[in-house]
């Protein structure tokens, strides 16, 4: 009976340590979507998907697309003028328009250090509020939308942007690497920009968007190493799919995460590290070795 009980506690403990293993999983409702121990350097930073000033259109949101919104001809017009304004003055770009002109505005706007976050190619308010205050600067009737006087002198003041001004590696803005990356092959993960920088020796090879976990179950902060890889993988605990896990704290990885592709922000994992763009994380899977370093730091 003794010996009975002995491999009972044996087979238990094994079972934990298995589970621990893949314990990571989306979870269905988050607070603001950042895994941390201080939720107030969280809510300082603003993305598309967790801003209500938001640049990003809407998933099956009508009223976001420029059909419902005031992307339309009359529309424009109204959101264009001032009251000193001629009624024929339409605008050339407006809030609701979703092209790649739109993206370009963002892009100069940006050049000029009235936007912060990367083009999107919506007009949402970040951006009405951008042009506003180049309007205000420039002399301009603080309208918001964009006429054609507006975007001659953005042109004039700016260069064409580039490829990867159009459209950067990242959505939220690479944090400046912790110091604890600069040597030797990283994963450099900031909470703080929702950002993971792959780097070797100190130089930048890459960079993605990540979430954490939520208040409950965050993930940890620290120095770590990749213990084990597995390009496809299922958590047997929330029986969730994990492609392209790295995992490198126990049952926390970096790792694909449809969810987070799909909702964005709005979600969070159980601690593990969401990647949303799963072409760059293929390819990252592939350059990271077992026993690569992993920082993860506020």
């Amino acid at each position: 009976m003794h010996r009975q009980r002995v491999m009972a506690r044996t087979l238990g403990l094994a079972t934990a340590v298995a589970l621990a293993a893949t314990a990571c999983g989306s979870q269905k409702t988050e607070n603001t979507g950042s895994a941390s121990t201080a939720p107030s350097a969280s809510a300082a930073v603003t993305t598309p998907e967790s801003s209500p000033s938001s640049d990003d259109k809407p998933a099956g949101d009508p009223s976001a697309s420029p059909s419902a919104s005031s992307a339309s001809p009359s529309a424009s017009a109204s959101a264009s003028s001032s009251p000193s304004a001629s009624p024929s003055v339409k605008a050339v770009m407006a809030n609701g328009d979703d092209s790649e002109q739109v993206r370009e505005l963002q892009a100069r706007l940006k050049q000029l250090k009235l936007m912060s976050v990367a083009p999107t190619g919506f007009y949402g308010s970040k951006t009405t509020t951008a042009v506003k205050s180049f309007q205000s600067r420039n002399g301009l009737t603080a309208s918001g939308s964009v006429d054609a006087e507006t975007w001659k002198k953005i042109q004039g003041l700016t260069k064409k942007p580039t490829a990867d001004e159009l459209r950067p590696p990242t959505v939220n803005e690479v944090d400046a690497p912790d110091p604890r990356c600069m040597t030797g092959r990283v994963m450099c993960i900031s909470k703080e920009s929702r950002t993971l920088a792959w780097m070797i020796d100190g130089k930048v090879i890459s960079t993605m968007d990540v979430r954490f976990g939520s208040e409950n179950t965050p993930t940890r902060e620290g120095v770590f190493d990749v213990g084990w890889k597995a390009k496809e993988w299922t958590s047997t605990i929330y029986h969730t799919p994990m492609p392209y896990a790295m995992f490198f704290s126990g049952g926390q990885a970096v790792h694909y995460s449809a969810d987070f592709a799909a909702r964005g922000y709005s979600g969070a994992s159980h601690g593990c590290v969401n990647v949303r763009d799963k072409a760059k994380l293929s390819k990252l899977f592939d350059d990271v070795k077992v026993g690569d370093k992993v920082v993860v730091y506020w």
